[in-house]
């Protein structure tokens, strides 16, 4: 490992802008399981799943359709 490093020549991340951002959300127990049955399944996180499945509905336009009685 050097003494010292030199980060004149360094430039800024350019994927900054596309980082996650921590939040709290409140989900049901059942969607929890749901998810994380899925990531079992495929190999990928659960976590990383739902963001997948609501980035898809996000750049889809898909819209709920709720029906209060």
């Amino acid at each position: 490992m050097r003494k010292e490093y030199d980060f004149t020549g360094a430039r800024k991340n350019p994927y900054a802008s596309q980082l996650k951002k921590q939040i709290t959300i409140r989900l049901d127990g059942e969607s929890i399981d749901y998810f994380k049955s899925i990531s079992e399944e495929v190999g990928i996180p659960y976590q990383s799943l739902i963001n997948l499945y609501l980035r898809d509905c996000a750049t889809s336009h898909r819209k709920l359709n709720l029906n209060w009685k």
